[in-house]
Parts: C-alpha cells; sequence; structure tokens
C-alpha cells in the first residue's frame, strides 16, 4: 500500500529535540549557556515577519554542522520559548556542540 502525500514523515532515530528560549533584536546571534535544560540563544534579527526564526534556523546550522533543512522549529513559532527539532545528530551531539563556543 502506498504512503499518502498527506500523512506524516517519520522522524529519524537520530532527530533530537532542544527547548530553546530565544532572545530577539540582539547586538549579534550568540548562545548564552544552558539554565534548566533550556539553552539560552540571542539572535541578531528582528522578531518581525518570522526573520528571527529564519535566523535561528541559519545560525543552529552553523553550530551544529548540518544544513538549514534539516532543522525545523516544533513549536514557538510566535514565542521566545520553542522546541526545534535537528535531524542528524544525537542530543549528546547536539548539546556538546552548541556549548563548546
Amino acid at each position: 500500500m502506498a504512503r499518502q502525500e498527506n500523512q506524516p514523515k517519520k522522524t529519524s532515530p537520530t532527530e533530537t529535540r532542544l527547548a530553546l528560549h530565544v532572545q530577539p533584536n540582539a547586538k549579534r546571534s550568540e548562545i548564552l549557556g544552558l539554565a534548566n535544560g533550556v539553552v539560552r540563544v540571542r539572535v541578531a534579527a528582528l522578531a518581525k515577519e518570522g526573520r528571527a526564526n529564519e535566523a535561528l534556523i541559519e545560525f543552529l546550522s552553523s553550530l551544529l554542522g548540518v544544513p538549514k533543512t534539516r532543522i525545523r522549529i516544533l513549536r514557538g513559532l510566535t514565542a521566545r520559548n520553542k522546541v526545534v527539532a535537528v535531524q542528524g545528530l544525537s542530543q549528546e551531539e547536539a548539546m556538546e556542540r552548541l556549548l563548546a563556543r
């Protein structure tokens, strides 16, 4: 039986979910650290018309070394608290790469 186009794709076993607190409109994009299991991030983009979300994905892509297409925002598109999925990295790899800077 063929998969219907409107069904969601299954996630890979190496999908990691990260809890983030994002502060838009910063002087520069940076990781501030980890507090209570939440990664604090500043992004140098305004929170208008999805610009901060785009900047966040681009910033995470460069830090994690994965293509932007492998990062998606699962929750919090219009909020500062977000849950982001990253495909291709384990939780340990992702946290190590984010906090190493």
